[in-house]
């Protein structure tokens, strides 16, 4: 099992040479076998798989902690510590598109993982220190997923100087953190593309149809807040991109798993007129595709291409606004099994100029769609990589 500090999260080294002015990196100290035991466990147990899909954070959950230890070994073994969201594992989208990339990697090269599920927001400062803490195994990176884990690893990145942190959807100005942005923003405004190009042109698919007379699509988010803000924004100029007399309806579930709710938001959104509902809300966006299909309308996936990792809504999902987070955390993991850290820290914002986020058509509708849509696709994007078109807000989210 991993060892862990004392309830209260801390554990105190103290310096023999009696220079008390001298810093002390407890990782250091504790890495040298100096310091005290730290004593207990990760609440909880670690599953060894991460499901087929992804997600994105959210505000906490029930707290329960998900662990399960796999010791490093000997020799050239990396390990890394993957936490999750609030969403969880599972969620076929966000976070598990981030453990996908690490078990690629692990497929590659000698690593070792521990996946932690952390579904409540206000345990991720007490999780971070522990896993940085650990002795056995003595983690050569732990992966963040999602911007709430921001606050807390503002604290443990300086007192865990010499540990290493890939970030996801988020930064901080540390040596010793990788922080990585997807363009949310930019994915966003293509998702609007595609439902704006849709809303007035006719489509049926498995007794499924849109009304090509209305102009109404609609946006469900989970937490009303900057960075899902900026999907909301971009989403809407997208769609006036193509169209600046579509309606689009906009509903807040707040948080990401709730998925009754969501399902409720976009039931509303439909009854109202809407033909297409694009979800950014990472597994309560399910509750989005469940009203399509209740509805006989269509729905607009997010972070992974929904269509393959839900196969049951791909009668409804005509497409996925999707982020590479697997190829990312593949990349970061490699840079740390080569020894290549300075080639993968720091702030890196990855969007459509670097074919890190797209649209992707859905698997069973996408053949059926008109040649419109990948050429509105095609023209907004060498658009918006040109500087011909700017989209609101940016891949951190609006801050206005």
């Amino acid at each position: 099992m991993v060892s862990e500090p004392d309830p209260d999260g801390e554990s105190t080294a103290v310096d023999q040479r009696g220079d008390s002015d001298t810093p002390i990196n407890r990782r250091d100290v504790l890495r040298s076998g100096a310091a005290v035991a730290i004593t207990g466990g990760l609440a909880g147990c670690l599953t060894g798989d991460g499901g087929d899909g992804a997600g994105d954070g959210g505000d906490g959950g029930d707290g329960d902690t998900e662990t399960d230890t796999t010791d490093g070994g000997e020799g050239g073994t990396t390990n890394i510590a993957i936490v999750s969201s609030s969403a969880g594992f599972g969620d076929r989208a966000f976070n598990d598109l981030a453990l996908e990339g690490l078990e690629n990697a692990a497929e590659e090269y000698d690593i070792e993982l521990q996946q932690v599920e952390e579904t409540n927001q206000s345990n991720y400062g007490t999780v971070q220190s522990r896993l940085a803490e650990s002795q056995n195994p003595d983690y050569d990176l732990i992966v963040l997923v999602g911007y709430q884990h921001t606050q807390a690893l503002e604290t443990n990145a300086e007192e865990y100087s010499d540990q290493r942190w890939m970030l996801i959807n988020d930064h901080i100005e540390r040596p010793n953190v990788g922080g990585y942005i997807w363009a949310n923003h930019e994915m966003s405004f293509q998702a609007g593309v595609l439902a704006g190009t849709m809303t007035t042109r006719e489509l049926t698919h498995e007794g499924n149809s849109n009304d090509p007379d209305g102009t109404t699509v609609g946006f469900v988010g989970g937490v009303d807040g900057a960075l899902i803000n900026a999907f909301e924004r971009a989403y809407v100029a997208g769609v006036e991109w193509v169209n600046e007399d579509v309606d689009v309806r906009v509903g807040y579930i707040g948080n990401y798993e709730d998925t009754q709710t969501a399902a409720n938001i976009a039931s509303s959104q439909y009854d109202a007129g809407a033909d297409i509902v694009y979800q950014a809300a990472a597994a309560a966006g399910q509750g989005v595709f469940q009203a399509a299909q209740e509805a006989n309308r269509f729905a607009i996936g997010v972070d992974a291409d929904q269509s393959v990792t839900l196969p049951d809504y791909q009668d409804v999902i005509i497409g996925s606004a999707i982020k590479r987070i697997n190829e990312g955390t593949y990349r970061v993991a490699e840079g740390i099994v080569q020894d290549n850290w300075d080639e993968v820290s720091g702030r890196n914002v990855l969007g459509l100029d670097q074919d890190a986020v797209a649209v992707v058509l859905g698997q069973a509708i996408g053949s059926k769609l008109p040649d419109a849509v990948s050429q509105n696709l095609e023209e907004s994007k060498q658009a918006i990589v040109d500087g011909d078109v700017t989209v609101p807000c940016t891949a951190a989210g609006c801050q206005d």
